[in-house]
């Protein structure tokens, strides 16, 4: 288990964690989100004890991770798939790791055959692919059978089936009841993986929750609605918390409002409806929709989508 409390980190006037308090669990993968510059990696080298906080803690079973007696057994984590001497072998690597925590060639040889570096081992690391780099940081963090994996954008680098590997690899280990910390940019795979959210952004907790209700609560969803009495119905339907969105001159997008309650108002008022879709939305959208103040490094859009919208206050 990890548990953050009151975790702050200033780098002179610069805030990068602001108070954070969390508690991440055994048994679920959780995803740690937020835009470039949010805090994410600042988070994960204090509760590695590569950094000291200002003020609050992170603790790792209870303790600072720095007082730990065996700390690869109790935490694997890749932060920088790089941080290898090239001049050395994959093989040659995880000997000299598995060395300082009394793990044989027999371990060594399991990890390279469980991340598929078995016909590369012998290879010097700085030939690596990005991908094959990322397997080894993988193998170095799974060496000593670590009860917590921690682990900053692994994802980068691998093709399809590396992704799916990784995927299924994190599943397995929280199936297993120990704890995942994952962090990523990639939405549709955190989708997958992930069962818990984790989101920050301008060093601060903006959402702590399981996937599903953090889209669910996200206001992201929508329906979608046709009908020739569209001027009518969109008349009808405007209210507080309620966003309409118009996309042509009888298509609309309604937000804050469910399909039934849509279809009941048409039916009362004797208008027509030829289509009435519901829109869940996507964790990428919802992440979007509660970032949106919190990016540090953000471009401009050249293109502005021809609708216009009609919002009111929650009914």
């Amino acid at each position: 288990m990890i548990e953050l409390h009151e975790l702050t980190k200033r780098y002179g006037d610069k805030t990068a964690v602001d108070g954070i308090t969390a508690t991440i669990q055994p048994g679920a993968v959780t995803g740690f989100l937020g835009p470039n510059g949010a805090g994410k990696s600042t988070t994960m080298r204090l509760i590695l004890g590569l950094d000291g906080p200002t003020s609050g803690h992170a603790h790792v079973n209870g303790k600072p991770y720095s007082t730990s007696k065996a700390p690869l057994a109790e935490v694997g984590a890749v932060l920088d798939a790089k941080a290898i001497d090239g001049g050395r072998s994959a093989r040659n690597h995880l000997l000299a790791l598995g060395a300082s925590v009394k793990v044989g060639p027999r371990r060594v040889d399991e990890v390279i055959d469980l991340v598929g570096l078995t016909d590369v081992a012998h290879r010097r690391t700085r030939q690596f692919s990005l991908g094959m780099g990322q397997r080894l940081g993988i193998a170095s963090a799974l060496l000593a059978d670590p009860e917590i994996l921690i682990l900053d954008e692994p994802v980068n680098g691998l093709d399809v089936d590396g992704v799916q590997w990784l995927r299924g690899l994190l599943t397995d280990m929280a199936a297993e009841g120990r704890t995942v910390l994952l962090s990523s940019h990639l939405m549709s795979e955190m989708e997958l993986v992930a069962e818990r959210l984790l989101v920050i952004g301008q060093g601060k907790i903006l959402a702590d929750s399981t996937i599903r209700d953090f889209i669910q609560h996200s206001a992201v969803g929508s329906v979608s609605v046709v009908s020739p009495d569209a001027d009518r119905l969109i008349h009808l339907l405007q209210g507080d918390g309620i966003a309409i969105t118009t996309t042509g001159s009888e298509r609309f997008q309604v937000q804050g409002m469910g399909t039934r309650t849509i279809g009941d108002i048409a039916f009362q008022n004797r208008l027509r409806i030829h289509e009435l879709a519901p829109h869940a939305g996507s964790l990428e959208e919802a992440y979007m929709a509660m970032t949106r103040d919190a990016v540090e490094y953000s471009g401009t859009h050249a293109h502005t989508p021809a609708s216009t919208t009609v919002t009111g206050a929650l009914r």
